[in-house]
């Protein structure tokens, strides 16, 4: 059974830093497709990064775009999302998710999208609050 474990949420003031850990265990780390989404109250959970557990690919959605980098350290089996220049509208549960399958990316220009349905694990989230 593949399990996913978040660490470093917190709350920060806005133009702040914050890191994001998610640890797998239960499977091949370098087979697994990972990915990072949001859910913030009243509207639906939304992609954030994802990256194949070589980490040779990333794909990011437009709320993270050029603020955030999403990187895995396969040896540790675990997966980071940096976060910086955090805005209000940052501010959410985030869970990191693992699949088998790369999930389809839908891409427009550099920015892309996820399916969360396409993703089989998720961690338990860690919630983000930025402060204005």
């Amino acid at each position: 059974q593949v399990r996913l474990i978040e660490s470093g949420g917190g709350s920060v003031q806005a133009g702040g830093s914050l890191k994001l850990s998610c640890v797998a265990s239960g499977g091949t780390f370098r087979n697994f497709a990972m990915g990072w989404f949001r859910h913030a109250p009243g509207q639906d959970r939304e992609f954030v990064a994802g990256i194949n557990g070589s980490g040779s690919t990333t794909n990011y959605g437009s709320n993270a775009e050029g603020r955030f980098i999403i990187a895995v350290e396969a040896a540790k089996n675990t997966v980071y999302l940096h976060m910086n220049e955090l805005k209000p509208e940052d501010t959410a549960v985030y869970y990191c998710a693992a699949n088998n399958v790369e999930p389809n990316y839908y891409c427009s220009g550099s920015t892309c999208y996820a399916v969360d349905l396409n993703y089989d694990y998720w961690g338990q989230g860690t919630q983000v609050t930025v402060s204005s």
